[in-house]
């Protein structure tokens, strides 16, 4: 009977932690001395840009996104929960969470650096969960 309920137990926490990973869509959470933040999947701090006012649209192109690479969603990519995907200007697809599209920085050197944080007279933000 204790064989058979320690089974369920560790099944329950096997489905728990599955969901939990499934509600964070293509991001994970780090953290850095600003708190929590959303990462990408190398752990690298992800931002969002107060410019980004439409929803589903980012005005972060050109040479704005070679220094603030956007999280490239792939063509099958489908909006889960608080996830989006929002189609960038040059047709590629872009990850989007709670509306706001996230993007990586490029002076960023490891996991957990959060130098982009207040760049451009405060613009750009970590993304929180």
């Amino acid at each position: 009977m204790y064989r058979h309920l320690l089974l369920g137990v560790v099944f329950s926490l096997g489905l728990a932690a599955c969901a939990t990973a499934a509600d964070m869509g293509p991001a994970k959470t780090g953290q850095t001395a600003l708190g929590p933040v959303l990462t990408d999947a190398k752990g690298m701090t992800l931002y969002i840009f107060d410019k980004d006012t439409m929803p589903g649209k980012s005005v972060c192109n050109g040479k704005c996104a070679e220094n603030w690479p956007p999280l490239k969603a792939d063509a099958a990519a489908k909006a889960m929960g608080n996830w989006t995907v929002i189609a960038r200007d040059d047709g590629s697809k872009q990850w989007a969470y709670k509306g706001k599209p996230l993007y990586g920085w490029v002076k960023d050197q490891k996991p957990g650096d959060t130098t982009g944080d207040g760049f451009l007279n405060g613009a750009w933000h970590v993304a929180k969960p």
